[in-house]
């Protein structure tokens, strides 16, 4: 059983010989006729004669064998001829001994022809070319009027660089539109998968080239749909503040408080972290001061909070608020906040005109305010003594424990009001776009 299951495998795993298709594969018969024979070259002959490509092959015939000589343009041609004579009645073998022809005349002949019978197929289409061409033309010239039209487009739209957007989709859709329809006219629309297919590749090549170019012009249609900021908002983007001029199609334009343009691709706007310092009226600010350890904290901590409460430039609500914040080198800080209407008060000076007069109020009450500065002197020898002796600080008078009332002074902001004019008149360019609107939406 074993030895029947090996003798089987070893049979079948021996290979196949390949069947030559390219002889007959019919019976043979017993008998040899040469009238046959002619019979069989003739129609061979005709044959050959009526298809092109064939003149310089000759056919001889001998007990049903084919032999096949001479020279054909090229050799797919000759690989025909087994095709074709195989298929004659009485053919019992195919000799093929046709050879490619090496003849610069002979293989340029079938191109010339190939190249007139094209020439006279694309004058006989003329006509419809023409039609086609004018189709495409009519299409196209709509879609672009279409496209210039303000409406609907500036209506629906919610700022010009969308609306130019839409335009450009039109633009594109009419004229695969009219692409479409002049190929159909033409029958030729399978022409139009293989156009598509070509411009997906190098639409997907130009991509990875240029990512960092659509990936701005993404964040610049999201930033104009719903816009983050207004133009004279003070916004912090990636650590850098100023003013806003105006968003383009590519980046951000700030104005820094020192005069100078920023200017932010906006694919790094949109997916930064966003401060927004005019989206609320009010805004705090906040100081830090020192006082001498024996003070008594509770005492400083309530009169700080009384001095920035009766500031006339502080809101009442939020309340002043104030708290020891550490313990440091030679006194005890408490930290203080207030909350201005900034549209009418500059942060800045606020912040330190309420530092100014809570400094005051304090040593007006008696309470030092040290200075946590360290001064190292090397000095040696009795002459050393001396300069010390005259250079330390004649000792100080006492502090009258009386608190003294000091007026606040201006605090409104001028230079605002300047780096507004700079912004307006930086935004009534002509020449420069932008795409903040009032009417956008803003998160």
């Amino acid at each position: 059983m074993i030895r029947a299951l090996a003798l089987f495998l070893c049979l079948w795993a021996l290979p196949v010989a390949a069947q030559d298709t390219s002889q007959p594969q019919g019976t043979i018969t017993v008998q040899d006729s040469a009238d046959q024979d002619a019979a069989i070259a003739v129609r061979i002959r005709g044959i050959l004669g009526e298809l092109e490509g064939f003149d310089g092959v000759t056919v001889s015939v001998s007990s049903g064998i084919v032999t096949l000589r001479g020279t054909t343009v090229d050799t797919a041609t000759a690989d025909r001829l087994n095709e074709l004579v195989g298929r004659v009645e009485g053919v019992v073998a195919i000799e093929n001994e046709v050879s490619e022809t090496t003849d610069v005349v002979a293989r340029l002949n079938p191109a010339v022809e190939r190249f007139q019978d094209r020439l006279s197929q694309g004058v006989a289409l003329l006509p419809l070319l023409a039609v086609a061409l004018l189709v495409f033309v009519l299409v196209l010239s709509l879609g672009l009027l279409l496209a210039r039209a303000r409406y609907p487009w500036d209506r629906i739209a919610p700022n010009a660089f969308i609306a130019n957007i839409y335009r450009q989709v039109v633009r594109i859709l009419f004229f695969v539109a009219g692409v479409v329809i002049a190929l159909d006219i033409l029958g030729a629309t399978a022409l139009l998968g293989t156009i598509l297919g070509a411009a997906g590749i190098v639409g997907l090549a130009i991509g990875f080239a240029v990512r960092d170019t659509v990936e701005n012009f993404i964040a610049s249609i999201m930033l104009s749909i719903r816009q983050p900021f207004r133009p004279n908002d003070v916004v912090e983007i990636e650590g850098d503040i100023g003013k806003v001029i105006r968003l383009t199609s590519r980046a951000t334009i700030l104005l820094s408080f020192d005069g100078n343009h920023i200017r932010i691709p906006n694919a790094t706007v949109f997916k930064s972290r966003i401060v927004n310092y005019s989206t609320n009226t009010e805004r705090r600010f906040d100081f830090e001061i020192g006082v001498a350890s024996d003070a008594d904290l509770a005492d400083v901590r309530q009169m700080t909070e009384d001095t920035v409460a009766g500031l006339p430039f502080v809101l009442s609500e939020p309340a002043p608020m104030s708290w020891i914040e550490r313990i440091g080198d030679g006194a005890i800080f408490l930290s203080v906040t207030g909350w201005i209407d900034q549209e009418a008060t500059s942060l800045v000076r606020a912040k330190g005109e309420a530092l100014r007069l809570v400094k005051a109020r304090i040593e007006s009450a008696g309470i030092e305010v040290p200075d946590t500065t360290y001064r190292v002197q090397l000095l040696g020898g009795a002459q050393a003594g001396a300069e010390a002796a005259r250079l330390a600080p004649a000792p100080m008078a006492p502090v009258p424990h009386t608190v003294t009332n000091v007026d606040a002074a201006d605090v409104t902001d001028a230079s605002e009001a300047g780096l507004d004019k700079l912004v307006d008149a930086e935004r009534n360019d002509p020449d420069a776009p932008d795409l903040l609107t009032e009417a956008a939406p803003k998160e």
